[in-house]
């Protein structure tokens, strides 16, 4: 977790594959999961923020490839510290989507 954005950016790029300059937001967990990182650009540069659990562990678990997507809401839920067990998601309209 020694990286900044420079090298952040670098990951998002070479291992990745992915443009770093899209405005998602790249998150960045330890092994020991107990610290954070997450790289996102807006218009006027790349912001970087970091956070440091004093107790306990982020409940994050990673995919084969080492990489996942997750929507703003698991995104804030993750942060909190919040983990939801079982959950059902009803079918709604996606405006561009066909299903």
């Amino acid at each position: 977790m020694r990286k900044s954005f420079d090298g952040l950016s670098a990951l998002v790029r070479n291992q990745m594959k992915c443009n770093p300059v899209t405005g998602d937001y790249f998150i960045f967990v330890n092994r020991r999961k107990t610290q954070m990182k997450i790289l996102y650009f807006d218009v006027t540069g790349f912001c970087l923020w970091a956070k440091r659990l004093e107790q306990g562990q982020f409940r994050f678990t990673p995919s084969p490839d080492g990489q996942r997507r997750i929507r703003a809401v698991d995104l804030q839920l993750l942060l909190e510290g919040i983990e939801i067990q079982k959950a059902r998601q009803f079918k709604r309209y996606r405006h561009g989507t066909s299903t």
